[in-house]
């Protein structure tokens, strides 16, 4: 009886070893924040404004040099609007920080993990993932490209749907000049 009982334990155990590293297939390649890029474009109905943000730390999984999954951590703190200069930009740039938009004191980090990559061609993948921002996570969809050790992608991403309003006409009426459009987009150059 304590050999059967062992002998279970053991094939568990092994089973175990071996699931998990079926599930670790492929190859993780860190991303070098550093040397990767994350700007920012928000739209307005007299104009728009850009910026950057910082990408903490992130990889991608590639199975026989095929894109597979990722996941990212951005440093909400570093939000820096680059077409202001002076007073505007410092005012800007608390704004875009408090909880009117990103809530960064309370949310310091956003986060997107790819669940499924599709090739459509040789460089290019339909990504689906799990946005975070301000702790609300929502589904999005966009192209990834892959070229040597670069990947690049645009993102259109609709803030309302992380309860980011401030300025929204899909929420407040009558804002006039003053009203800010739902979408902003996200262009990401990384490196790895």
């Amino acid at each position: 009886m304590k050999k059967n009982v062992f002998s279970l334990v053991l094939a568990v155990a092994f089973g175990f070893t071996a699931t998990a590293s079926t599930q670790i297939d492929g190859e993780k390649k860190e991303v070098k924040a550093s040397e990767s890029s994350v700007t920012w474009k928000g739209y307005k109905v007299t104009g728009s404004h850009a910026g950057t943000i910082a990408l903490k730390e992130g990889f991608l999984l590639f199975d026989d040099n095929k894109l597979t999954g990722g996941e990212f951590v951005v440093n909400m703190t570093t939000l820096t609007t680059t077409d202001e200069m002076g007073d505007m930009n410092a005012k800007l740039n608390g704004h875009l920080k408090s909880d009117d938009f990103f809530g960064v004191e309370a949310h310091p980090t956003a986060k997107l993990v790819f669940t499924k990559a599709v090739s459509f061609n040789k460089n290019s993948y339909t990504v689906t993932g799990d946005l975070t921002i301000k702790g609300i996570t929502k589904p999005i969809t966009f192209v990834v490209s892959i070229f040597g050790s670069k990947a690049t992608a645009t993102l259109k991403i609709d803030r309302t749907k992380y309860g980011i309003k401030y300025g929204s006409g899909s929420f407040f009426d009558n804002l006039g000049d003053k009203a800010i459009y739902d979408e902003f987009d996200l262009v990401t150059e990384l490196q790895f």
